[in-house]
């Protein structure tokens, strides 16, 4: 690999594996109160804890789970490209049934649909949004047709970074591209904006751009685009909280809870923006997850957000090393890297391999 080519896989696998850490950083304390986190943890969560029965440390959830199939939908969408059938989004949303299935089904199927829906350990319900399997139940085998509700909470944005990561789209590709995709489960202008937002500002780090430069980008696009006043407000608030440079939880709980799309956009890019550094990751992350929210959503988001900004080598080693999973996100990030850099070399000259196209069946 060239110099640029390893530094973007560094960064695809940064922003997958960090948000998994944010997400299992937060989920057990997320519907607690930011008084009771801080008794137990003074300096913010920054260490895997228990929560429920069967959630041991460093369990991620549902935000994980939709954004692992997020990225094995769009791998399958290149492989259509490759066999000159179309890139087509619509392929996330089958993706999505097959994460539907994991919350339904007490195990993979005899005959599983690639290779990610055969993972035991994925079928598993970890407090997942009653929004994303309404939509999703109601709109089985209708893919790429957009819901019919009204919700703009944060189960959109929290799953999309990966369209961010897709090399060589333009920034306003990836924001249509994410809006239609968190559309698939959150019918409300808002909870799609905010998907966009992520996915541009994903995009521009991983070409480089430093937090600040990619925030800029990000009101540039939204400046000339209809139903963003919300997620803008939001955005300019983090902005300036951030600058005041006195960082806590307190400011955190101003911002909201994050259960709605705009609010957890602004949590993570806040606590993101307190801590921008490569060696304070573990600081903005313990900030993004500790209060009295969605603590899972606000912490991947916030992973997803640095980890594309500083690549892997920033991560806390030891999260890394217990985050539930780490395997199979970097089989996806390294796959998704294959797929959208040098398809070639895993796909014959006739046409997609046996063993890829098993791996990711272009459905």
């Amino acid at each position: 690999m060239t110099e640029p080519q390893v530094s973007y896989r560094s960064r695809v696998r940064g922003c997958l594996l960090g948000g998994a850490i944010g997400d299992a950083l937060g989920g057990p304390v997320e519907f607690r109160s930011t008084a009771q986190i801080l008794a137990e943890h003074p300096d913010g969560v920054r260490t895997f804890v228990d929560g429920a029965a069967g959630w041991p440390p460093g369990t991620i959830t549902d935000d994980t789970q939709m954004t692992m199939f997020t990225v094995e939908g769009l791998i399958r969408a290149g492989v259509r490209r490759d066999r000159g059938i179309g890139f087509t989004l619509g392929v996330v949303h089958h993706a999505y049934d097959r994460w539907l299935d994991t919350q339904l089904l007490a195990g993979p199927p005899e005959q599983p649909d690639g290779w990610l829906a055969a993972l035991p350990w994925l079928y598993a319900r970890r407090a997942p949004g009653m929004t994303c399997l309404g939509a999703l139940t109601d709109g089985r085998g209708r893919y790429g047709v957009a819901a019919v509700n009204d919700s703009k909470g944060c189960g959109g944005v929290m799953r999309v970074a990966p369209v961010g990561l897709l090399p060589g789209v333009d920034v306003a590709w990836a924001f249509d591209a994410a809006c239609e995709i968190a559309g698939y489960t959150h019918g409300h202008p808002t909870g799609q904006v905010a998907a966009g937002a992520l996915a541009v500002l994903v995009r521009r780090l991983v070409e480089g751009a430093e937090l600040p430069a990619a925030l800029d980008t990000v009101d540039e696009l939204l400046a000339g685009r209809p139903d963003t006043a919300e997620t803008v407000a939001a955005l300019a608030l983090a902005r300036r909280f951030a600058a005041l440079d006195d960082p806590g939880p307190g400011t955190v709980e101003i911002l909201g809870g994050g259960w709605i799309a705009e609010e957890a956009l602004a949590i993570a890019v806040y606590a993101a923006l307190c801590h921008p550094g490569p060696e304070a990751m573990l600081d903005a992350l313990a900030l993004a997850v500790t209060h009295s929210g969605d603590s899972d959503s606000t912490g991947a988001i916030c992973g997803n957000i640095l980890g594309a900004l500083h690549g892997e080598t920033a991560l806390p080693p030891a999260l890394v090393f217990a985050v539930e999973g780490r395997g199979a996100l970097l089989e996806l990030a390294d796959d998704l890297v294959q797929e959208f850099t040098a398809p070639q070399l895993v796909h014959s000259e006739d046409g997609p391999t046996q063993g890829w196209e098993r791996r990711y069946p272009p459905n």
